[in-house]
């Protein structure tokens, strides 16, 4: 007879989230097995996918680090490569990069109450082989990006043009654009991102935008991590700079709800100031919503502003009427001839990978559950989600997801309950949409996604104050979180269990 192989915690993908969670599964739940399935051949995540000119983190790297290895790079808007050589690094250092397997997607997880356990499928990518097992616990880390396409919108006449097109993530090795005219199609964080770095060499890169994004400098150097490593120690510069960058973030945020027209203004001034006088700054770089409504495009010493300065980039922004052979007409009548068009036109979200869960042969509904804390579903035991915030850095609420999951596996360990679930039983919460932003990738996936409730502890803060108190210094128990399942006896007291 097979035996089937069982893990205590089964964490899903090795990008920043993954490698960070088996951290803390390794060193908090020291009695606890873990594997960490990763559908690619490589460490990394987004940060290994990610190849296109300039990419680099769009949060600052004092907070998109682990807090328990806390960057120490000197940007703090760090490029793509050395973000993951850090996560790479980090797996590396205490051997967390031993206990990953590649090229394996989980495709279908169904919980069976009666043996406490999730029965695992899963695909080898590299030979097509079908994988069982089982696991106590489920951690998904895969984040809510769809990596496998992005978003391309039916543009009419996309076959007719003969230059090159290209989306981002699949961005070739061998494109050559020095000397050529590139259109980018776009103005979230891929465009500002590829725009300045493209510039550099291309004969001149236009911005083709449908509307306007807010876009802010930030220092590619953060004064005040230089100023905190120099005063404090070591060992408390980390957690400072730390701090001091989440609280900072946060007041932007919160100032951006209560006083958005105040900080519109701001944010446009600060746009003003690093264009060429009389640059219409109301037609390419006013938004029509309000600070926050989506995210806030950061670019490190206002390289964007210095590439259009410098007349090397260009803004326009207009409607795409079609493709042409040559280029793209807008509908204004104009036409934007190019020898290259990068499609930054976005993702596509995709929730927990694609896993089809069930629980006791039901498939789950996603879309009908609420999630708790941000970080778990409303009648799905012993799952886990690592989401990160929408306006902050990723990793610091998934740094408290995974100490938090830590706490909850513990605590089962200790006394003997096999099973947490969270259930809502109070009838006053409402549903509300999970992520909150009206930006387009996010309404066009917003029926296959769960919910936030209205009321504790249903609630998707997008504050880091608010999930360290709920997440890290709370108690993990509460109304909504219920432990059950004991273990048999002869489990108790060492015996085989038939």
């Amino acid at each position: 007879m097979t035996t089937v192989e069982h893990l205590d915690v089964l964490i899903v993908g090795a990008g920043l989230s993954g490698i960070g969670a088996g951290h803390y599964v390794q060193t908090e739940c020291p009695w606890a097995s873990y594997t960490i399935f990763e559908a690619r051949g490589a460490i990394g995540g987004t940060w290994d996918l990610f190849r296109y000119p300039g990419v680099r983190s769009d949060s600052d790297m004092h907070t998109l680090g682990y807090t328990f290895r806390p960057w120490a790079g000197e940007k703090s808007i760090a490029d793509g490569e050395s973000i993951l050589q850090y996560i790479k690094d980090t797996a590396a250092e205490s051997g967390i990069d031993e206990n990953i397997r590649f090229h394996h997607r989980i495709v279908a997880a169904d919980w069976s109450t009666a043996d406490a356990r999730w029965n695992v499928t899963a695909e080898r990518t590299d030979t097509g082989e079908t994988i069982e097992l089982t696991c106590g616990f489920l951690f998904s880390c895969s984040g809510y990006y769809r990596y496998d396409h992005g978003y391309l919108p039916e543009f009419a006449g996309i076959d007719d043009y003969v230059g090159t097109l290209v989306q981002p993530q699949f961005w070739p090795d061998d494109l050559d654009y020095e000397g050529k005219r590139v259109v980018v199609i776009g103005s979230g964080a891929t465009a500002v991102t590829l725009i300045p770095s493209m510039a550099a060499t291309a004969e001149h890169v236009t911005m083709l935008q449908r509307s306007p994004t807010y876009i802010v400098t930030v220092p590619a150097r953060q004064p005040i991590a230089r100023i905190l490593r120099k005063v404090l120690p070591e060992r408390l510069a980390g957690t400072a700079i730390r701090w001091a960058m989440a609280l900072g973030t946060q007041f932007t945020y919160v100032a951006s709800k209560k006083r958005p027209g105040l900080v519109k203004r701001i944010l446009c001034k600060g746009v003003q100031l690093q264009l060429p006088k009389g640059y219409d700054v109301e037609t390419h770089f006013t938004p029509r919503y309000d600070p926050w409504d989506q995210r806030l495009c950061a670019v490190p010493d206002g390289d964007l502003f210095k590439a259009i300065s410098a007349g090397r980039a260009s803004v326009v922004t207009d409607h795409i009427d079609t493709f042409t052979e040559k280029g793209i007409r807008l509908q204004s009548g104009s036409e934007l001839e190019a020898d290259i068009v990068v499609a930054a036109t976005g993702l596509d979200l995709l929730f927990i990978g694609g896993i089809r869960l069930s629980v006791d042969g039901e498939e789950v509904d996603l879309p009908s559950k609420l999630t708790y804390k941000g970080m778990m579903l409303e009648g799905v035991p012993n799952l886990a989600l690592a989401v990160g915030y929408t306006n902050a850095s990723w990793t610091l609420k998934c740094d408290l997801t995974c100490g938090y999951v830590c706490r909850l596996l513990n605590r089962m360990h200790e006394t003997g309950r096999r099973q947490c679930t969270a259930q809502n039983e109070d009838a006053r919460v409402t549903a509300e949409p999970l992520l909150g932003l009206s930006s387009g990738y996010v309404q066009r996936s917003a029926d296959r996604f769960p919910k936030q409730g209205s009321r504790q502890p249903w609630m998707a803060h997008q504050s880091y104050l608010r999930d360290y108190r709920a997440l890290k210094r709370s108690g993990i128990d509460d109304e909504a979180m219920a432990f059950s399942n004991p273990a048999p006896v002869a489990a108790l007291v060492g015996e085989p269990v038939a």
